[in-house]
């Protein structure tokens, strides 16, 4: 069976450019922040409300009605709610496989934070600081987070598989990134140390959680590990360690192919997607079962201006004025070839699930957001921009 998935990015694990009034009166670019800046009642109050709306039950038989067959949720590290003042969610995921049985999608469950972040990025809760990895006690609560969403859902039907982290970063990406300048610390005293991950540490966390979480899961059950950004470097590792059921996760986005140089037209972007993204996964299908867990039709040629690898009006980049305004149905055109385009190369693996489902943008109103709406698959899927069953 191909994957054909979607991320239900911003739910359960928020990210501020995703749904910026979540963050309105604080000054906080990350979760880590946002409860510091709020009473403990209007936090929870927030959260609460914005968890019972962003997604529910009616979600999931929309993303079945436009042909996809799973959900990617990624789930923070305080899930279990013993990690104040974060709200736990287990109850959201518990309601998730419910609805997921019932309209036949599977989920994968994505770890997607630690504390002290994995990766320094917005997404990994703590922006500018990746220090996780050297803090032992940080990790076993990592590993046992695993343990027990393993214990809880391994024999669901709904379970596709477990993701133990998500976007670990490593070096290069760590320096191509220039990660602590494009995120930069609110604490240097936090952020001292930060440094990406070794893929040492990578490989025996791997080991371990696979150690953690397979007992658990029922035979046909995946434990899926991102690939840290290097997607070919793991062909010893899969060869040395006889694993049952992994995938191994890339997220491949256009927007990082300009950073490596990618010329941004639409031809330029084509010809990245075969001779890069496609290569690139039919030649690890060879050994490991290859998702792409993210990617998206987001790129600078669609928005008019030169993104600078994705950022935004949050990161101090706003090209709104800078603009070169692309027709609609130019737009539509450019968009479907280049869906066509990266959906052929995710069929070299075993397939794939867009980020995100929805965002909360206005793209109308605030120019600075416009081409944005590109990350929204529903939005995508209305504009005829995404073909319908993907």
């Amino acid at each position: 069976m191909k994957i054909k998935g979607v991320n239900l990015g911003n739910w359960l694990v928020l990210e501020k450019w995703m749904s910026p009034s979540l963050f309105e009166g604080t000054t906080a670019e990350d979760e880590y922040y946002l409860p510091a800046q709020l009473s403990p009642e209007v936090y929870e109050a927030r959260i609460k409300i914005h968890r019972s709306e962003y997604i529910t039950e009616r979600d999931f038989a929309s993303i079945k009605r436009i042909g996809l067959n799973a959900v990617r949720i990624p789930v923070p590290y305080f899930i279990y709610g013993d990690r104040p003042p974060y709200i736990g969610c287990i109850a959201e995921l518990d309601k998730a496989f419910s609805w997921a049985e019932k309209y036949g999608l599977k989920i994968l469950i994505d770890l997607h934070t630690a504390p002290m972040s994995q990766n320094g990025f917005d997404n990994g809760g703590l922006s500018g600081v990746c220090r996780w990895s050297q803090i032992p006690e940080e990790v076993e609560f990592e590993l046992n987070v695993l343990e027990k969403l393993s214990e809880r859902y391994g024999h669901r039907e709904g379970l596709l598989g477990i993701t133990p982290i998500n976007e670990p970063v490593t070096e290069p990406m760590w320096s191509t990134m220039n990660v602590q300048k494009r995120y930069p610390p609110v604490d240097a005293e936090m952020a001292e140390g930060s440094a990406p991950n070794t893929m040492e540490f990578l490989k025996r966390f791997y080991k371990d959680a696979y150690s953690r979480i397979r007992p658990h899961l029922a035979d046909e059950k995946y434990v899926v590990f991102h690939d840290a950004f290097r997607l070919k470097d793991w062909k010893e590792f899969f060869e040395e360690f006889r694993f049952e059921r992994v995938m191994l996760d890339t997220h491949q986005y256009l927007m990082v192919a300009e950073m490596s140089g990618c010329s941004q037209t639409l031809d330029g972007y084509q010809e990245y997607i075969q001779n890069v993204f496609a290569k690139d996964i039919a030649e690890v299908q060879q050994y490991v079962d290859v998702i792409c867990g993210e990617w998206c039709l987001f790129n600078s040629y669609a928005v008019g201006a030169d993104t600078k690898g994705g950022q935004s009006v949050l990161n101090g980049v706003d090209v709104s004025k800078e603009k070169e305004t692309m027709d609609a149905d130019t737009r539509k055109q450019v968009y479907r070839q280049l869906a066509d385009a990266q959906l052929a190369a995710w069929n070299k693996g075993i397939g794939y699930f867009y980020w995100s489902y929805k965002l909360l943008l206005d793209t109308v109103n605030e120019p600075e957001w416009s081409g944005w709406d590109s990350w929204d698959l529903g939005k995508c899927v209305d504009e005829g921009w995404f073909p319908i069953g993907g």
